[in-house]
């Protein structure tokens, strides 16, 4: 115990999460332009010699919400209002349609995954109409990985009937904590009763992947209150867990997480702790460390995916398939082409106005140069399979001696190991993951940060 906390004290410092690289605040900004996130989706999704057509994943982002979940860092419209629902949806429908003109030829879609604010938020109608929209202008590919977040209080049988029979095979609830004060405090009110009646009903209606949700580090939140968690959410089993670190940022998200102070939180300790003690009861429950923060079962494909090097991490989180690009519809959504980046605006005025003037609603971005490219693939084998090489000249960087110089004292914390060409994090270093990408993240090393902007790494 005296070493962990030896080493939360000493590696518990601001940094990314990197589902991206370069991270958001280090895009350039000055040298980005809408034409040249066209083109690099054009680069993205050249045919392979193959004649292999390429596959496209979708992220499309629904930012209604009842009520405002203070925990949350998402962009989001809190409103009651329902008919905000069919002219959004004809809004997405108009952006993909001018993506499918940009591409030249029909989309073929094989990832597709509704993210919020509260995506059920919808009328099961109202999102079907959407999905059908959707494949007359794309098409299906024939193996799918169709996804969408659940709010366990809102999740009806006739969402989950309309999702299965579009192709959708896997949901994730948002379940964070069982303890009524922590609740109130997050608020986000949903007893064990609600997660558990929409577990049953998407195993009923044919799902075969459902995931939880939960967060350690939350105001109020004790070690025992992530036990009973843990434990409750182990009596329904779900095939994937995200057991995330709360991430208090109120300088960025607003108001929101200003309904409570710091002193509320666990100290970082107390976190680790919660966090180590989560994890252990989930490995004798029979799940596996999946990446940062994930677990699944030995029969989840996510599990199969880490096993067979498959593995991949985007915006959407971990994934067990890379398609050639994510195309980004909605507010605030992001696109990743694999050589640039594009962001759309974040307010519903912004999207509506640039649609009906017929531009993309992108607001910034990033065109990755060759540096950012094998930075980027270091950055994703470290955080997908905690491990990375320069063995071949792709992967080779003029700074790596200095980078492993900064890796030193890890070193010989015994959280990493270095073999000629190769780095590979260990165990006890794999809650540290996020530290040992900080060198490798030239962009940030070479302009630190005059303001905090990011979370604690622990």
């Amino acid at each position: 115990m005296k070493r962990d906390a030896y080493l939360v004290s000493k590696y518990n410092v601001p940094g990314p999460r990197y589902t991206s690289y370069p991270t958001v605040p280090y895009w350039d900004r000055d040298s980005f332009s809408v034409s040249g996130w066209k083109e690099s989706l054009t680069q993205g999704l050249r045919f392979r010699e193959s004649g292999k057509r390429p596959s496209i994943s979708l992220y499309i982002h629904l930012p209604f919400c009842e009520s405002m979940c203070t925990f949350c860092g998402c962009t989001k419209r809190i409103t009651k209002n329902h008919l905000v629902e069919k002219p959004y949806i004809q809004a997405l429908l108009k952006e993909l349609t001018m993506y499918a003109e940009i591409i030249g030829h029909k989309p073929l879609i094989q990832q597709l995954h509704l993210g919020g604010g509260t995506p059920t938020f919808f009328s099961a109608e109202n999102l079907e109409d959407l999905l059908i929209g959707i494949f007359k202008i794309a098409d299906m590919a024939e193996e799918v990985e169709f996804s969408f977040e659940g709010h366990p209080n809102n999740t009806t049988r006739e969402h989950l009937k309309m999702f299965n029979r579009n192709g959708f095979k896997r949901v994730c609830y948002g379940v964070q904590d069982y303890n009524e004060t922590v609740q109130k405090a997050i608020n986000r009110i949903q007893p064990f009763e609600n997660v558990e009646r929409a577990t049953i009903d998407a195993r009923a209606t044919g799902f075969t992947s459902v995931g939880h949700d939960i967060i350690f580090g939350l105001p109020f939140q004790t070690q025992d209150d992530v036990i009973n968690t843990v434990n409750k959410t182990i009596e329904l089993m779900p095939d994937r867990i995200a057991f995330y670190s709360y991430a208090h940022v109120p300088w960025i998200k607003g108001n929101g997480q200003r309904g409570y102070s710091e002193e509320h939180l666990p100290s970082p300790k107390q976190k680790r702790l919660q966090y180590e003690i989560g994890k252990k009861i989930l490995l004798q429950a029979g799940y596996v460390e999946i990446g940062m923060d994930h677990f699944a079962l030995k029969t989840d494909d996510l599990y199969s995916a880490q096993q067979n090097g498959n593995i991949h991490r985007n915006f959407m989180g971990y994934t067990s398939s890379k398609t050639d690009v994510m195309i980004g519809l909605g507010v605030s959504a992001i696109g990743d082409s694999w050589y640039g980046f594009a962001q759309n605006v974040k307010t519903l005025k912004e999207y509506y106005d640039c649609l009906r003037n017929n531009n993309l609603p992108v607001m910034r971005g990033h065109i990755l140069n060759d540096e950012d490219l094998v930075i980027r693939q270091h950055i994703l084998n470290l955080m997908c399979n905690f491990e990375t090489s320069w063995n071949v000249e792709s992967m080779q960087i003029s700074e790596i001696g200095d980078i492993l110089l900064k890796l030193s004292e890890m070193q010989l914390d015994g959280l990493i190991e270095i073999s000629e060409n190769k780095l590979k994090v260990t165990e006890s270093g794999k809650p540290y993951v996020r530290n040992v990408c900080l060198p490798f993240d030239l962009r940030l090393q070479r302009k630190k940060p005059e303001t905090k902007l990011f979370s604690m790494t622990v």
